[in-house]
């Protein structure tokens, strides 16, 4: 089924370019330096709130802040892992839509999973999210408003460890990235911009995953901004892919890998290879040489695997495989000469799996 037909959010500051914002400030009969002041604030103080703005007029501050930075999410659950260097928000969007981010702190460094989508019409059976459905597309600044929050938390020593910077951002949360295009390359393009018209990020910190929408990840590869692209296979044969990722019954899995090696020749990033660990399923070890065969046919040093423990949802049929499958699926690829690395899985205490939370709630409701 279509999902129910919403009204778009409130146009935000940070979905406005720097002309944008300067046209939009000028309209309300400010002077033009008005804009980069509000930039300075949003994208360095990591703030919206016009009582922190002492530097503006006090007669306008408020109709400004108003104005550019109309309300769009808001948390409504937080849940914490990890001795708290783990936490997890449940947002609502103005439109009661529900969406999920994740914020891990490490020794040496920090890492955010964002929500580009409430929910996913990508209908992976063992996703907690891609069983919800596909509610809508975000918004760029619905998007950025989940990394202002995580850059004010670290800033503000809300996090344990004292005040620190968000190193590293992920497009893992809910939705499927690149079924929403536009919004994604403006957010990162906002990520990326240096202070204060951007959060000043390296776009190699920056991973954005897919399931293999291959007309996209090729325009991404295109654009030439050097992110980490992110295939979540979970299967190198087309019959077991095709159950499990049901978009690849439109591109196959030699085609979503290819398109993968483009990205790599393109913009000499290497490419992530992402693969749930299901029991029974997916872990066998001939697969594993498979997917090895599969990677190694179009070069070496191109491509990096992460076979990822499943976190099972609540009531599911799908497991995570036992050690010993997971260990030996590892030394099969690495045997091939395949960089393997298994995923961190912070936060499975926590419902970690991005649509739990909003799951829970719809049961709740």
């Amino acid at each position: 089924m279509a999902p129910r037909r919403r009204g778009k959010p409130p146009k935000h500051f940070a979905d406005l370019t720097a002309d944008e914002r300067v046209a939009s400030v000028t309209e309300m009969g400010e002077k033009a330096f008005r804009a980069k002041q509000l930039a300075a604030h949003y994208f360095t103080h990591y703030t919206s709130d016009p009582a922190e703005m002492t530097d503006l007029p006090k007669a306008t501050r408020d109709q400004l802040a108003t104005t550019m930075f109309p309300p769009l999410i808001r948390p409504t659950r937080r849940m914490e892992a990890d001795g708290g260097t783990t936490v997890k928000t449940l947002w609502h969007l103005f439109d009661d839509a529900k969406v999920e981010s994740v914020l891990m702190r490490y020794p040496h460094r920090t890492t955010l999973c964002v929500s580009s989508q409430a929910g996913c019409g990508m209908a992976c059976p063992f996703c907690a999210t891609g069983q919800l459905g596909l509610t809508r597309n975000l918004s760029t600044a619905e998007i950025l408003e989940q990394v202002r929050d995580a850059f004010r938390a670290l800033d503000r020593g809300e996090i344990p460890g004292g005040p620190a910077r968000l190193n590293n951002l992920v497009f893992m949360g809910m939705g499927e990235p690149l079924a929403n295009p536009r919004a994604v390359i403006e957010t990162v393009k906002a990520l990326v911009a240096p202070a204060p018209e951007g959060f000043g990020m390296s776009a190699r910190n920056i991973t954005v995953s897919t399931v293999g929408l291959v007309p996209a990840m090729r325009k991404l590869a295109d654009l030439g901004i050097p992110v980490t692209l992110a295939l979540s296979l979970h299967a190198p044969d087309d019959d077991l892919r095709s159950e499990l990722v049901p978009i690849n019954t439109r591109w196959s899995v030699d085609e979503a890998i290819d398109a993968a090696r483009h990205y790599y020749e393109v913009t000499g990033r290497r490419v992530s290879i992402e693969y749930a660990l299901i029991k029974d399923m997916n872990d066998h070890g001939w697969r594993a040489d498979l997917l090895a065969e599969k990677l190694n046919a179009r070069g070496r040093g191109w491509v990096h695997v992460n076979p990822i423990p499943l976190n099972p949802t609540p009531g599911s049929i799908w497991t995570a495989s036992d050690r010993s499958v997971e260990d030996e699926f590892v030394a099969r690829l690495r045997g091939h000469g395949i960089p393997t690395t298994i995923r961190d899985t912070r936060g499975s205490d926590i419902d970690g799996a991005c649509g739990q939370l909003a799951a829970e709630e719809d049961d709740d409701e």
